[in-house]
């Protein structure tokens, strides 16, 4: 089990927090209560996001129930070091949607005495490690790895299935195009899906066919 510790005063380096999983396993959830935790004990707080995540408000760290936190969009991750000054505690969301140097980033903080919280999706939509995650997850002293609920098993679910038909890595959706599977489940619909996509696949040769 995770138990938070406080901004140290005796030594002059902070330390990096991970907290990763499947889509609606509660990553975000997370790092909001930690964060307000923090602001709770009156420390210093900076919280930030990629810009590309506007699924719910364009500036705020917003939870899949709507818990939400002021934060500062960003578009590459050295900004973060640059805005990020006089401060006890860093979160950050959504980290898989940054560039590598994030890595670095959250370990300049940390050297600096900095708090990083850092949440984001450790597989992608393909059941591959996602980005600069498994980087985080190596350098961080704590990694928190939350499940979701299977929707077809009701078991811990830790893969993001893609319901939408788009190959792109970066798909921004909610239920409507993504739901949370076990890896039964998970791998049982990836060959239903490839089944329902060869079978289109023929009939569209076969309509060519009669056409031509």
């Amino acid at each position: 089990m995770f138990l938070e510790n406080t901004v140290n005063h005796i030594e002059q380096f902070g330390w990096i927090e991970v907290i990763c999983g499947s889509m609606f396993s509660g990553k975000t959830e997370e790092l909001i209560r930690r964060l307000k935790r923090a602001q709770f004990a009156k420390q210093r707080v900076e919280i930030f996001k990629p810009s590309v995540d506007v699924r719910y408000d364009e500036e705020e760290v917003v939870s899949h129930n709507d818990n939400r936190i002021r934060s500062t969009p960003v578009q590459i991750a050295s900004n973060i070091r640059l805005l990020a000054n006089d401060v006890d505690v860093v979160g950050i969301d959504e980290a898989q949607f940054f560039d590598d140097e994030i890595v670095s980033v959250c370990n300049d903080l940390a050297n600096r005495g900095i708090r990083v919280i850092v949440a984001g999706l450790d597989m992608d939509f393909k059941g591959n490690p996602f980005g600069p995650m498994p980087a985080l997850m190596a350098t961080a002293e704590y990694v928190t790895k939350v499940h979701a609920v299977c929707t077809h098993t009701g078991n811990l679910a830790h893969y993001s299935f893609r319901k939408a038909k788009n190959d792109a890595l970066v798909l921004l959706g909610e239920t409507q195009s993504y739901e949370p599977l076990s890896r039964a489940a998970y791998y049982k619909a990836l060959k239903k899906q490839a089944e329902s996509s060869d079978i289109a696949s023929e009939e569209i040769t076969s309509e060519e066919n009669k056409t031509s």
